[in-house]
This record gives structure tokens, sequence and C-alpha cells, in this order.
């Protein structure tokens, strides 16, 4: 494949071997990369920046969509020659807040009688930018650097006319693309090779997955792979599947702590063998490791390192929305056989994943268009059934028509929103499966993807899906991202039918819309895209940018999202130094990811953004942009290159390793355009008013009552109730077991409950267990809806839409007759159609503290409105009854005066004291005077407190 170096390149070997080695050194850079053929370019075809037809590249010469043979396929070794000996291969990836910097090492030496070339290939994820690659022959080092094409192109002109020159050789590999090198070197030579590359983990179904292909072809003394990870908030999980074989299944080493994993792949030549007394090795394959980090919060992970900011959003815990999905399926004759079989397997399983509140159609289409249904139908199991069986029924023949199929389909919708049976919440979205380019009716490519444009709405996204390789990739590719979805190659071989449910099941399970992440505007510049149009499960979206000069010691993020029932408004926060502290403290982490990361994301986004520009002179400035980050960055991209340089007396010898000219080269298709930066919505979560010691005065309405006191429950359990007509505080305490729930509120009229269920200590103290409230539900049956609050997270409930947040975060939710507010570590405050709200705090204590466990607090507004039949421990209270104190005398202790008080008819001993009040000082607490009422507020409250014990968190009090 390489092309003879000769000329002055001969020279540089002079220096380097004796006048009997006269044998020159050949050296080709060649790179393998996605695309639909297997071709060869010396010095590369430059697209040309006017060319900014999408027809006329699918016209030109230069697209070619035939498939390899087996004949074109060759063997892949690691290293290549006859007659060489491998000192060592050596893969180190290090993998820091999910950005991966790798480095493959290889020490060869022609050990044979004869000069020979020597090969060095490395499969890179796609996803991957090539960023440095040396060689050292002989103790001269060929150096890598990345510049502008034309820049490289220059330099290398003159190397070129002595015939040196550099390939690009793009294969159909799945998910790796090839970097060759190949040098010529007389005998005894040593040579070292190292190629730098560096990838964004992309989180897909709750993993991230880094992927090492091994396959050196031959035995080597010293294998060895480590991934080293650091991940600053914590690792879940990570494994190592074994994919090389059985008889390495036992070979690699897991070293795991909170924040870092460090996985060994390190075989003996013994073990390598693919046979005991064989000399053939059996490390072929992909080495795989998986992971996924520790999440506090819904709110995601700021994290800010040397200038540059990374926000990591990846909620969980949230009901999924519905979908309304029309499946649009290429049933033309290029179809038939092995590809609509397996088409027809994963529109079964896919089908069968459909829930109840999905609504769906199929429109399968060759020179005609067809629909199952012409309207969306609920996904029930009855229709489900009868599109199994259409599926099933699917003759493919005939031509394409993709583009009345399309606009059909997004007719369909339209015509579903129009009469009202789309959810305003749910996902609306057009799944395409084609294998080829249109044939009938509109077969312009940019005309097909102007219509589509044209009548799709906002809320709708197309996903399109390419089986095999006859198929336009770029267009499928264009015409997604043009209308909020992405494309994806499914390979047509034996699971194809796995690589369409794969892709479905990333995106079956939406559960945000309209997300946007918002910075202070003062405090950020150049961030990457920050809004977008969904978020699935399983997945993750990530924001970047770089920190504006400031005397700033925190920055602060806002997270506004729509959920199944809800609007999300959630904050987090970063310590703008203290990630460089702690990434300094690790040897094997990558300091520089947030820079990379940032240039990483800009680089693809701009890609994307540039495919989509209408004009040349936009896409000429876009390039612009990229070929500037590129350089400063160090990526080889479709638009710059490494120019390999050695240096001798006869002066600079230059080789170049090119890159693809499209941006598949890049991350991954769901990169979206840039977006500016958007001004943060500073959210300020004080305290409401009527949590400060203030009363309010009484009122009333008809047929309600607006409470005129303040109520707290806090500690183990103390009732503190502040009765402002008689200027008083009463206190009483309820000893009950670990447990229990106790009703507070229960209003019928309202159809407001609150109630507390009681935790233990962890000992008994003075022969007694003492109780708190570890768990606070508010319940509102009239709208559906319930809240718990826990000490270790908030649940909403709104029937089957369940959602789940820490306290880890502030956050906002908002649904439609309640709003839920989170203050990160603080408290919680409920608020029920305006009328009633309850805060409840929490307390932390120490984790190994011997006695205490972390409880909650309630409190009450001072201007609930409750209705005349409220009742509860403390909604009989509601309405404030006659007290009176008298006797007052000298207690036990003296520090304590006692009295009588009559209340409700009864009259009650009391004893002056008083309880803790964390209305303001929520660690110290203020002291609160009052008179306190033993024995379980017996007397004072309605009949005993053990009626007021109930059996679920959201029940109703009984009759007292």
């Amino acid at each position: 494949m390489c092309v003879d170096c000769a000329g002055n390149f001969c020279s540089l070997l002079k220096g380097l071997f004796s006048g009997s080695m006269k044998t020159p050194v050949l050296l080709c850079v060649l790179l393998f990369s996605q695309s639909w053929a297997f071709e060869f370019i010396i010095d590369g075809e430059w697209e040309s920046e006017t060319s900014g037809s999408l027809d006329q590249y699918h016209h030109s010469g230069r697209y070619r969509r035939n498939v390899l043979t087996s004949e074109e396929e060759e063997d892949f070794e690691a290293i290549q020659g006859n007659d060489i000996t491998v000192k060592s291969y050596k893969v180190e990836s290090r993998i820091t807040s999910r950005f991966a910097h790798t480095t493959v090492k290889s020490s060869v030496v022609n050990s044979g009688h004869n000069a020979q070339s020597i090969g060095f290939n490395v499969e890179i994820p796609k996803r991957a930018f090539i960023n440095n690659f040396t060689m050292n022959v002989n103790g001269i080092t060929f150096t890598g650097s990345v510049k502008e094409k034309s820049v490289a192109r220059n330099l290398y002109a003159q190397a070129r006319a002595r015939g040196k020159a550099a390939g690009i050789v793009r294969t159909n590999s799945q998910a790796m693309e090839t970097f060759r090198t190949e040098v010529h070197v007389p005998p005894g030579s040593k040579v070292e090779f190292e190629l730098h590359y560096q990838e964004m983990m992309q989180r897909k179904l709750g993993v991230y997955q880094h992927t090492v292909h091994l396959q050196p072809g031959r035995l080597v003394p010293l294998l060895q792979v480590d991934v080293y990870i650091f991940e600053p908030k914590g690792i879940k999980f990570v494994t190592a599947s074994n994919t090389l074989g059985e008889q390495f299944s036992d070979l690699t080493k897991i070293t795991h702590t909170k924040e870092k994993a460090h996985i060994v792949f390190k075989p003996t030549l013994q073990q390598q063998c693919k046979c005991e007394n064989c000399t053939e090795s059996a490390v072929d394959g992909v080495f795989t490791v998986k992971y996924d980090v520790e999440r506090e919060s819904n709110a995601g992970e700021l994290q800010v390192s040397e200038g540059h900011f990374v926000q990591f959003f990846a909620p969980s815990d949230l009901s999924p929305l519905s979908k309304n999905i029309v499946f649009v399926i290429d049933v033309s004759g290029s179809m038939w056989g092995l590809k609509m079989k397996q088409t027809v397997e994963a529109m079964q399983a896919i089908l069968d994943d459909l829930s109840m509140d999905d609504y769906f159609s199929i429109i399968d289409f060759n020179h005609n268009v067809r629909c199952w249904n012409e309207d969306l139908v609920q996904a029930s199991s009855i229709q489900v059934n009868e599109a199994k069986k259409y599926i099933q029924s699917i003759k493919p023949n005939g031509g394409t028509n993709i583009n009345e199929a399309l606009l059909r389909a997004v007719q369909m919708l339209l015509r579903a929103s129009n009469q009202g049976l789309i959810d305003p919440r749910s996902v609306s979205m057009i799944i395409l499966v084609s294998d080829g380019d249109p044939t009938v009716g509109e077969i312009k490519l940019s005309t097909i993807q102007k219509n589509v444009k044209r009548v799709m709405r906002e809320e709708f996204s197309l996903y399109s899906l390419g089986i095999g390789f006859d198929v336009d990739f770029d267009f499928l590719e264009r015409i997604a991202m043009d209308n909020r979805g992405i494309a994806q190659r499914i390979y047509a071989n034996h699971d194809a039918a796995d690589q369409l449910k794969t892709f479905y099941s990333q995106v079956s399970s939406p559960l945000l819309r309209t997300i946007a992440i918002h910075f202070p505007e003062n405090a950020v510049n150049n961030v990457t895209q920050n809004r977008f149009d969904k978020f699935f499960h399983g997945s993750e979206l990530i924001v970047a940018g770089k920190l504006q000069p400031s005397d700033l010691t925190t920055l602060q993020s806002l997270t506004t999202a729509s959920a199944a029932n809800m609007d999300l408004n959630i904050q987090t926060e970063a310590d703008i130094h203290g990630l460089d502290s702690v990434l300094s403290t690790h040897q094997h982490s990558f300091t520089g990811f947030a820079r990379q990361m940032w240039a990483y994301i800009t680089v693809n986004q701009l890609l994307a953004e540039r495919s989509l520009a209408p004009t040349a002179n936009k896409k000429r400035r876009i390039t612009q942009r990229i070929m500037a980050l590129a350089v400063e960055h160090q990526f080889v991209t479709p638009f710059t290159a490494m120019l390999v340089e050695g240096h001798d007396q006869g002066g600079a010898e230059r080789l170049i390793a090119d890159s693809p000219r499209d941006s598949k080269h890049g991350c991954c298709s769901t990169t979206a355009p840039l977006s500016g930066p958007q001004p943060v919505q500073q959210l300020l979560y004080a305290k409401p008013q009527w949590i400060q010691p203030t009363y309010a005065p009484t009122q009333e309405a008809t047929g309600t009552l607006e409470s005129t006191i303040i109520t707290s429950v806090d500690n183990d359990p103390h009732f503190i109730i502040h009765f402002p007509k008689s200027n008083m505080d009463i206190c009483f305490n309820i000893d009950s077991k670990p447990g229990h729930i106790l009703n507070l509120i229960s209003d019928p009229g309202t159809g407001v409950t609150i109630n507390g269920q009681l935790v233990g200590s962890k000992k008994m103290k003075n022969n007694k267990i003492d109780t708190y409230f570890g768990t606070i539900s508010i319940y509102s049956k009239t709208h559906g809806v319930q809240v718990i609050v826990g000490t270790n997270r908030i649940d909403l409930m709104e029937g089957r839409n369940n959602h789940s947040f820490s306290w880890g975060a502030t956050a906002e939710l908002v649904l439609d007759r309640m709003r839920v507010t989170i203050v990160k570590e603080e408290h919680v405050t409920v608020t029920i159609d305006g009328k009633i709200s309850v805060m409840v705090l929490l307390h932390r204590v120490w984790k190994k503290h011997p006695v205490q466990v972390d409880f909650l607090g309630v409190y009450m507004s001072s201007d609930n409105k409750y209705s005349t039949r409220v009742h509860g421990l403390i909604g009989q209270f509601a309405q404030e009854p006659e007290l009176k104190v008298y006797g007052v005398h000298e207690g036990a202790d003296p520090k304590k005066k006692e009295a009588t008080m009559v209340v409700k008819g009864n009259k009650v001993a009391v004893t002056r004291g008083w309880q803790k009040d964390y209305r303001r000082d929520k660690k110290r607490g203020s002291d609160v005077y009052c008179w306190f009422i033993h024995n379980n507020g017996k007397g004072f409250i309605d009949g005993s407190y053990t009626s007021y014990i109930l059996p679920q968190l959201d029940s109703f009090l009984t009759a007292i």
C-alpha cells in the first residue's frame, strides 16, 4: 500500500547507518476512517468550500457505495512484518471525568538479515481524535504536529515531489477506524511507535464504555493494557468484560476505590499462546471497560478545572414521558432477505416495548406508500398484536419513495396534534428505517431535506437508521440533525436486529423535554450547546465552556426542564479551585481534561453546524473556526492534518497523516450545532417569610379557617403551638414507637392530609428509645399528588408518574396545583394551591454518632387556609381554643414554674419550660418558652394520642 520514498529522504539514513546500509527508509502514515467504500487516496482530495450542494456531492464520482468484498478485506495485525521481534506493546488510557486520553506504544526490532517494512497499526474508536504521533528510528525521532490542511500541504509539497506520500484508507468497520504506519528499515534497526488519541465517553443505557482493540498478530514479551479512571464524585461500578476468549477470563485485574479504578490486563507469553505448543497469539479482539458514576442528585455534576467548566446532567428516578411514534419502514426490493427478516424481528420486540400511554402507527414504503393505520392509535395489546401481524405480512419489492413516506408521517403527527390527541408533555418522533437512496418520486436529496424541514414542527423529531452501505448515510444524518434527531448506521450482518433494538432502547424512554442549562452571563463564555430537545433515560447531557476572569470562588448553574407532570428548576454549584487541587494529587489523572473536553465538544458541534450550513460563505467561516481550534488543541479533523517531521543534518523530512474529509471521524452523530449561551435565571431560595417567627392576625372566611398559629414539630418529636390571641406558646411531646405514623393535618374539606412516620434512635438512652420524624408525607387527594420527604430523598408521586430527588441540590418543581422547593441539605417547602404551605427541615447528625439518627422537623405557615373539618394533632388547633393559666407556683425544679391550664373544658397540669425552635438557626436552634403539657398532650389534644396513629402515609384521620 505504501508509496516508496526516495530522494533526499535517503540522506536521512546516511547519518543513521553505516555505508553498507544503503536500503532507504520507507515511511507511510495511513489513516482508516468511516466510509461507504474502500478507497486509497494519495495526497487526499480536498473538499471544495464551494461544493455545498448535497446533491452535487451525492452524484459526484467521489461518493462510492460499493461494499467491501472478502478479497478486499485484509487481516489486521497491530505489528506487521517478517523476522521482526516485538519487544513490547502497551496501551494506557487515562479517563478523567468521562474524558479519555489513550496512548499506544510499541517497541520493535528488525531481527532478520534483510531490510524490510515494519507496520504499526492501531484501531481507534470512530469518535476519537488523534492528537499526537511520534516514531523513533534508531535514535532519530519523528514528531507529529497538527496543522491546517493547506499549511500541511504546502510544507509537504517538496517532500511529495521526492516521492513521499500519505494515504487515507477508509473501511466499513462498525466502531473502529485504523491508523497505519509503515517504515522500511535495515536489519538490526530498532523502531519505537507512540500514538495518542482522545475521546469523550458517551453514556448509553446507563453505561460508559471504553474499548481498546488488541490484535498484535504475534506473541509479545510485554503486552499490557492499563486503564485508569478517576471520577471526582465516585465510581458506581466498573467491569471489564472478557471478549478476547475463555483463556483470558481471569487475567484482568480491577482495583476499585471510591473515586479511582485501575484495570490491568497483562498476559504472559505462555498465556498469549493459542495452544500449548504453538507460537500463534490468541489475543485477538476488543478489551472493553464499562463503568458508571455516582450521582448525588438530579442536578447533575458541575466541574471546574484550569479555567474551563463542564456540566454533566443525567437525572434518574423520573417517570418517562409518553411517546407518539410513526415507524417509517423501507420495504423496497433491496430489503428482501436477511435485512427484512431482521427488521421484522426487531419491530416485534420494539412494538412489545410500547406502553399503554404511547400512541403509534406504521408506514411502509417502496414506490408506493402504505399506512397500517391512517391515524395514531393507542398502544393497547390488541393494536400492538395487529401491528405485529401487519409487519410479518410485508413482502419487499419495488423502488424507494422516501420523500412521500416522510411527508405522510409528519401529516399523521400534525393531524393527531390538531385533534388534541397528543399530550402537550409527550414526545413525538418519526423513526425511519431504510437501506437505499430514493429512486421514485422526489429523488433530489436537498429537496427532500427541505420538504421535510418545512412541514416538521419544533416538537417533532426524526431519527434515521441506515441499513448497510448502499444507503447515503450522509443524507440520513443531515435530515435527522436538521429535525432534532440523530442517525445511526445499522450493519447488515447477523446481529442487525439487535442493533435496531439497541438503538430503539436508547430513545424509548424520554424523561425530559426542552432542557436548558444556564450559567451566570458575566462568569462564562464560549459555552457549548446548552439547550436540548430531549433527555433519554440512561444517557447524559454535557455542556462545557470557559470561565471569564473574576474574583468568583464558586460557579453556579441552573437547569430548567419539563418532565411528565411538572416543570423543573434545578440549581447546582462548584468550587472553582477545588478540583485542580485534587487532580494534582492523582498520578494517573488527566489534568487537562476540561480544556480538551470543551474543545472536543466544540469542534464536533461546529462540524455538525457546518454540515447544515446553507451557503458556501457560512461553511467557510465555520471551517476556519474548526481549523483554529483543532490546531490549538492538536486534533486531527477533516480540515487538519498531522505533519510528522524528522530532522537531520540534511534538513527536515516531512510526512503527513490525514483525516477523512467528512465529519464522521468525530464524536457521535447526536452532536447538535452550536447554540449560544443563555443567561442564568438566578434563583434565590430564601426561607419563606412565614418561616420567620412573626405572626399574622386572625382572619376568617366563610367555610374556611385561616390558621392563626405558627406550629412546629421538631426533635423527638416536640410540638410547639403558638396562640396569638392568648399570646401563649404550648408545648407537648408524643412518645410513640418507631414505625408509627402520626397524623398532623387531616382535612377532608381541602383533601389534604399531612402525616409523619417515626424513626428510633440507634440505642436506648435512659432505658428509652427516642423517636423522631424520619418521613413526612404531604398528600393532596384532590389533586392526586403526594410528596414524601425522607432524610435521604424526596419522592413526588402523581398517578403513574413517580419522581425522586435527593437533598444534594437546590431545585424547584412546579406542578399544576402544587409547588415543591428543595434547598440543598436544608429544607423542603410544599405549597398546595397557594393556600397550604409546609416546610420540612432536615437535621443531619454525624454519620458515626452512636445514638442519634438523621431526622426531620415540620413547620406550618400562619397563613394556611383549611376547611372547618380540619383535624389532626396540629389541625385541631387551626381555630384557637380558649386558654386560661392560673395558680402559677414554684415547682420541683426552681427554674421551672408550674401551673394549671384550663383548655377545652379540661384542667391540665403544666410546667414552664422551653423547647428548641430551629426556624432561624438549624444547628443550635433558639429557645422558645412555653407551657409544657405532660402525658403526650393528654387533656390538650382531643382523645388519646393513639387515636392519631394511622396505617398509611396517605391516610386520613377517622373520627376521634
